[in-house]
């Protein structure tokens, strides 16, 4: 074991300790400790031998990253050897959901020395493409002593992320000057790569692959079948909140107007149960014969996950969640690529150059919690406006579409770049 990593090991041994009662509550309170504990620390298959073209391993977090990560997946996979890598249950199940036919799945380990050096052998990448952050020291260490090139793609380093990273930024210089090269989403994301130590002629702005990933449609396959389930009657006007947090199902619950009916999908499943108390009655997705429980809800609650593209489909306004008190807003783009009038609330900040284009462009509204009953009437009365409003968001995206082929050529001109990625650069590539 090298120095480094024993000290690392060490400092998360010790603070492991220390909050144990804080995540271990956690983890049982929301059901978390039923995971894949054999694969978090490193254990599974081992996979064949890269062929002569190597092999990219492509790691993403969470739902989110592995929605964001579609084109670039689809991209790379086409034309050489790709394994993707994701760390929660959600998005392994998500990632399991798109790609398990076509590449291997796995779950990323924890950053112990032994557990990730255990994952890397299996696995035998030669290089590494880490959706929007996600660097960790011992991974990072392991991957430089292998040669194994990493990259971060679609990088997003929020102000919040970057002020907590620069009280260590003297033990987490290192780390990050490891890289051999990352592609942020706008500038201010690449200065703040640059602050934390990776070289300035490493860092290009390229944009965001969410944009390419928004599918500009206006009927999605199986929506149909999921208002018919659930019981909606799509004769009557209907809101879809879509990524709700704690407290915004009972707040939407209680601005509807009379007559509207309202689907929630929260974020997180820890929060399905407290979704359906806030809207007494509601329909669950996840009931036995759904739409025969309550024949006159006008309350429905998506409680599964891979199915909010359809509910959007169904909607005649959405409310994206998350973004009305302290957790930093969810991805709009869907919607909006759908044909929908949509409304944020107004804390934003983790999608904020996103909705700013958006904004400006007239494409997507911010309201407010004393703002949201009147808001809401306006679009629900409105069809002209939400024509206007869908219509100008669709000309943003399609504006902005395009990062997924200069991430493709980032990755070909990485130090170690495989011929499969020479060849992928000469295909067309083309967003899902």
């Amino acid at each position: 074991m090298q120095p480094m990593s024993a000290f690392v090991d060490a400092a998360y041994v010790l603070a492991t300790t220390a909050t144990l009662p804080l995540w271990g509550w956690r983890m049982i309170s929301k059901g978390k400790h039923r995971t894949d504990w054999a694969a978090r620390f490193g254990q599974g298959a081992v996979l064949a031998s890269p062929g002569v073209g190597g092999r990219l391993l492509i790691h993403a977090v969470s739902v989110g990253e592995v929605n964001a990560a579609r084109g670039l997946i689809q991209a790379t996979s086409a034309h050489g050897d790709v394994v993707l890598c994701v760390t929660t249950d959600t998005g392994y199940a998500r990632a399991l959901q798109l790609f398990g036919q076509r590449i291997p799945v796995v779950r990323y380990p924890f950053d112990i020395g032994f557990a990730v050096r255990r994952f890397l052998n299996r696995i035998a990448p030669t290089q590494v493409a880490l959706i929007e952050l996600e660097v960790w020291p011992n991974f990072m260490q392991a991957c430089t002593q292998r040669g194994i090139a990493v990259a971060v793609v679609n990088g997003r380093l929020s102000e919040r992320s970057f002020s907590s990273y620069r009280l260590g930024r003297a033990l987490l210089r290192n780390m990050f000057a490891q890289l051999q090269c990352v592609a942020a989403q706008t500038q201010a994301y690449a200065d703040r790569f640059i602050a934390m130590g990776v070289a300035a002629d490493r860092v290009q702005v390229t944009g965001t692959m969410k944009w390419d990933t928004a599918q500009v449609c206006n009927s999605v396959d199986g929506a149909q079948s999921l208002a018919d389930e659930l019981g909606i009657d799509l004769r009557k006007p209907l809101v879809v909140a879509g990524s709700t947090a704690p407290g915004e199902e009972a707040m939407l619950h209680a601005a509807m107007p009379e007559g509207v009916q309202l689907l929630c999908a929260p974020r997180k499943p820890e929060w399905f149960d407290g979704a359906a108390a806030a809207m007494p009655g509601c329909v669950r997705r996840s009931a036995n014969n759904a739409h025969t429980s309550n024949p006159a809800a006008t309350r429905f609650l998506l409680d599964t996950i891979g199915e909010l593209q359809k509910a959007y489909a169904l909607a005649t306004v959405v409310v994206v969640g998350r973004s009305f008190d302290n957790l930093h807003g969810s991805d709009m783009m869907e919607p909006i690529a759908l044909g929908k009038a949509t409304l944020i609330g107004p804390r934003y900040g983790d999608f904020q150059h996103t909705a700013e284009k958006l904004i400006e462009a007239g494409g997507l509204r911010v309201t407010s919690r004393s703002d949201l009953v009147r808001d809401l009437a306006q679009l629900l009365h409105n069809p002209q406006l939400r024509s206007e409003m869908a219509a100008a968001g669709r000309a943003v995206i399609a504006q902005e579409q395009g990062a997924t082929a200069r991430h493709v050529a980032m990755l070909k001109n990485m130090r170690v770049h495989p011929p499969f990625l020479h060849t992928m650069l000469q295909a067309e590539v083309t967003h899902v």
